[in-house]
């Protein structure tokens, strides 16, 4: 398992994640393909090797293709990444960050969503979270 310091992506660390999860796997010819403002072949192959040592990629080969995929599902790892977010900007308030993401997006949140958003609200305390 990844460690704290593991979780911590660099922004093209991050810009690789992101495409790989969300191509499902992915060689360094298709990570450069989805990239904008590449860096070199070579820079996205060591970057996917310490992403691999890190924890975070596996590969396997394709005939000479290595071929990267996720470790960890991406559900958990939002979950990770948020449980990181929290507690470095928010001090662990849950609140603090519920309120922030409802100033930014207040305008953009539907009907639907606002229900949604108070119906988990309401299990949330019936559960005694």
């Amino acid at each position: 398992m990844a460690d704290h310091r593991q979780s911590q992506f660099s922004r093209r660390e991050r810009q690789i994640m992101e495409i790989i999860y969300r191509r499902g796997e992915a060689t360094v010819a298709d990570v450069l393909d989805a990239m904008h403002d590449p860096p070199s072949y070579s820079a996205v192959r060591a970057l996917l090797n310490l992403l691999e040592d890190k924890g975070h990629l596996r590969h396997k080969q394709n005939g000479r293709k290595y071929v990267y995929a996720p470790i960890v599902v991406r559900a958990k790892a939002r979950r990770s990444a948020l449980r990181n977010l929290l507690q470095t900007f928010f001090d662990g308030s849950v609140e603090q960050v519920v309120t922030t993401l409802l100033e930014l997006d207040e305008k953009n949140l539907s009907d639907d969503e606002l229900e949604r958003l108070s119906t988990l609200i309401e299990r949330a305390k019936t559960e005694g979270r």
